[in-house]
Parts: structure tokens; C-alpha cells; sequence
């Protein structure tokens, strides 16, 4: 297929001999391939470093705490490029932030926590505990009892406390948690950390051909606000195969295995855990088109049940980082806002026609000697519960250079919507000089639905 072609998923990662040192963070939707290629990767050297970080720099990271990678970043590169024996392949391949907890703040300068330095990815002291998810909304160590069943009505609008991708900073999940199954642990009697991928192995059915089900681990604070740790989300027709979906048949039971993000996490003692379930993630996750009711079956031989990557909350190793080296300014040179994280973040809800848009919107500017440099970006998306075969989104985008005398404006706009049976595409591009027009082009498409 498509990905496929350039992928080094599944036995391609034998093939994989370069040399390779990774920096990532936990709020960067693109964490997954760091532990992969620790885990995998037999036939080259892979040293990693992840930290609590968004989709940036370690030195200038948002949030922190930022550190000095460049550092290592040279060390490696004297060792591979230069011959230099510095003993960087002595030390531990993986230094990574195990983060505590932290309240729901999208706005959090600096996470909480310690790093610790693993010799091997798993470390070779993780090990599982799984919790059965129970009639009575707890998550429990032993199986229950009596095999039960608890269902949900799907509700297409909710998800927006979870973001954008499973990368970004979160709000409080209570108003995703009231429409989902959630299931809570006892007060935790001391500090628990995981390091690695939980997983949730759910036993599922819908009384729709369609049905997506999404897993969010979270930390429930003795007062009651919940931070999401992961989660992740598993559709119901790619059960099988991601390239030849199928349809759920009415009713009938399902084991759906969802591997969660990877994630570093103390539990702090007298804190929850919670699991909590649910069949949208709007708008991160484009909805499935028909009303329905889901089903989670709880006990029995394969019964319902989240696995935790556990590791001590000592570590073998503590890595040292230096503290970032300061850049003097360029003369003449100022930058200021960002396209993302979006300066606004807005939802409404309206109660007559169940109707709820969600809106976001950056913009960047940077001044040079030579000129200006503007971005802006702007998406919009609107759904109904009563109709969610009916989702749309409208973005535009643009990228402005001002020079002396001369105006630059590209510009772009997309429309995307949908029925039951089909996504409707529509994009235009522009170019204008001093406000004329000098170029454009649009582009429109209906593609089938596909069992999305």
C-alpha cells in the first residue's frame, strides 16, 4: 500500500543499520517511533532521549524543563563522523523524564518529575499488573465474579478535553468522562510509575456497522480533576486488517486490543487511575455516520481489563543534563506569537439544535532587516449528536512577506465534509502581489467513506 512502500513497520526494522540518535517528547504526537526503534532495532546503534516536551527543541522546549541537547547531539556526531572515542555507546541508550502529576493546565510552564537512564527499552525490570475492569465502575486485580455488561449511547460531540492529537496539552476529562464507561482504582496506597504502553484489551459490540472506541489512562486528584496520562483509539471495522476494513455485525462481540501512547507517569499515593471509554474523540477523530449504542462486556474468560507497564520508582541511572546555553539575539531580528499552540481556543454548544463548533487561531510574525514574515492559521469544525453523518470542517491558512514596496500573500482555504457514504473535498491556493491576483487554483473531490 501507500505507507507501506516506506515504511519500516513490522520485519523491515532488521533492515535498519544507520546509526541513530532520537530526541522526542511526551507531548509530541510522533513519541511512539522513539520506543519502537529502542525495542526493534537489532542490527544499529539506537540512543534516545525523551522528555516532557511538545513538538520543539530540548533547549527552548515548551514546557520544561528544557535542557542542553546539543551537547550529546555533538558527542554523537564526533563519535560517528569524526572517530572520536568518547564513550558515549558506555552509557545508557535511553534517558527519558518520568513525569509526575500535574493539574489540568494547558497553560503549565514546567512539568513535574525526575529523569532516569535505561540500559534497554522495555528496562528489564518493567513488569505488568493488569486491572479488570468491574460492574460497579472499578478497576479491580482479580476478575470479576459474574460476567455483566455495561452499554453507552453514542454522543458524536465529545472529546475536545483530549485536543487535537495525542500530543497536546489537555484540560480537565471530566466533561468527555461524563459520556464514557469510566472505571476507577482504589486510592492508590503508595507512588506507582510506568513507563512504556498500557494497554486496554476490551470485549466490545455496537448496534452500528461502524464504531470507533477510544482508551484514555488518566490520574484522578484526591479532588476530584483528572489529567489524561495517554490514550489512544482502535476502529472497529480495522479489527482485523487496516487495508480490508469490515463491517461490525450487529451485536455480536468483539476482542479489541488498544495499545495506548507511549508514556512515562508517577501515580501519586491517595490518587486514582482511571480508564475511561468511549466511541468519539471529536475533533480529533472524524466521527462514524450512524447513531448507535455500544456495548462493553465485563468478566468472564477474556474479560475487560487494562495492562500497565510498571517500573521501579528508582531507577538504575540518573542521567545529568546541562542547563541550555544562552543564543544572543540576531541584530535586527524579532519573532513573536505561533500558529501552534493556537492563541484561541473556543467551543460552543448550542442547546436547540445539539449543534457544537469548535474553532482555534494562531498567528506568528517575524520581523527581519530584509522585511516582515506573517502566518496565520484558522480551522473551524461543527457536528450535531443527532446527525453525526453530517461533520464538516473550514480551514484556511496563509503566509505573507512584506518587502519594501512589494506585498506577498499566499493563501490557501479547505472544506471538508461529509454524508453517510461519502467525504467531499474542496481546496483553493492563491497567490497575490500588492493585492493582485497572480495565481490560483482549486481542487474538488467526493471520496467513498470506506467504512471511516
Amino acid at each position: 500500500g501507500f505507507w507501506q512502500r516506506a515504511s519500516i513497520a513490522g520485519d523491515q526494522y532488521a533492515q535498519y543499520k544507520v546509526p541513530t540518535f532520537m530526541i522526542g517528547g511526551f507531548l509530541d504526537g510522533y513519541r511512539d517511533s522513539i520506543g519502537r526503534f529502542l525495542s526493534r532495532v537489532k542490527n544499529a546503534p539506537v540512543k534516545a532521549l525523551l522528555g516532557p516536551w511538545n513538538h520543539s527543541f530540548p533547549d527552548d522546549a515548551q514546557p520544561g524543563p528544557t535542557i542542553e541537547w546539543r551537547v550529546e547531539a555533538t558527542r554523537w556526531w564526533d563519535y560517528w563522523l569524526k572517530g572520536k572515542q568518547n564513550g558515549i555507546l558506555d552509557e545508557p541508550r535511553f534517558e527519558v523524564y518520568m513525569r509526575h502529576w500535574y493539574p489540568p493546565d494547558p497553560n503549565i510552564a514546567e512539568i513535574p518529575g525526575d529523569w532516569r537512564a535505561e540500559n534497554s527499552f522495555p528496562p528489564a525490570n518493567t513488569h505488568t499488573e493488569t486491572l479488570y475492569l468491574s460492574p460497579n465502575h472499578s478497576l479491580r486485580s482479580s476478575v470479576p465474579p459474574v460476567a455483566d455488561s455495561e452499554l453507552l449511547k453514542y454522543v458524536p460531540t465529545i472529546g475536545a478535553e483530549a485536543g487535537f492529537w495525542w500530543g497536546d496539552f489537555t484540560t480537565d476529562q471530566r466533561p468527555i468522562d461524563a459520556f464514557s464507561l469510566v472505571y476507577d482504582s482504589e486510592p492508590l496506597e503508595k507512588d506507582t510509575a510506568i513507563l512504556g504502553w498500557p494497554k486496554a484489551l476490551l470485549q466490545v459490540s455496537a448496534t452500528a456497522p461502524l464504531a470507533d472506541w477510544f482508551a484514555r489512562l488518566s490520574d484522578v486528584a484526591p479532588d476530584g480533576t483528572v489529567t489524561m496520562v495517554t490514550g489512544a483509539g482502535q476502529s472497529g471495522a480495522q479489527r482485523d486488517s487496516r487495508t480490508n476494513p469490515t463491517d461490525l455485525v450487529s451485536g455480536q462481540i468483539y476482542s479489541l486490543p488498544i495499545e495506548l501512547h507511549l508514556t512515562s507517569w508517577v501515580f501519586q499515593r491517595g490518587h486514582r487511575i482511571r480508564l475511561a471509554i468511549s466511541n468519539a474523540l471529536w475533533p480529533m477523530i472524524w466521527p462514524t455516520p450512524f447513531p448507535m449504542t455500544t456495548s462493553l462486556q465485563l468478566g468472564g474468560a477474556t474479560a475487560s481489563r487494562l495492562e500497565l507497564p510498571l517500573v521501579p520508582l528508582e531507577p538504575v541511572a540518573r542521567p545529568h543534563f546541562f542547563a541550555p546555553e544562552e543564543t544572543p539575539p540576531l541584530d535586527n531580528v524579532k519573532s513573536e506569537g505561533d500558529t501552534w499552540p493556537p492563541q484561541v481556543w473556543t467551543q460552543t454548544h448550542d442547546l436547540l439544535t445539539g449543534i457544537t463548533r469548535i474553532s482555534w487561531i494562531g498567528d506568528d510574525s517575524s520581523h527581519y532587516p530584509w522585511g516582515r514574515l506573517k502566518d496565520h492559521e484558522q480551522m473551524s469544525y461543527v457536528l450535531g449528536d443527532a446527525h453525526p453523518e453530517k461533520s464538516s470542517i473550514h480551514a484556511e491558512g496563509s503566509t505573507t512577506v512584506e518587502l519594501p514596496g512589494r506585498t506577498l500573500v499566499w493563501s490557501v482555504i479547505l472544506d471538508v465534509s461529509s454524508d453517510q457514504q461519502n467525504f467531499y473535498y474542496h481546496s483553493e491556493r492563491h497567490l497575490t502581489e500588492n493585492g493582485k491576483l497572480i495565481r490560483e487554483k482549486s481542487w474538488d473531490d467526493k471520496i467513498p467513506r470506506d467504512h471511516q
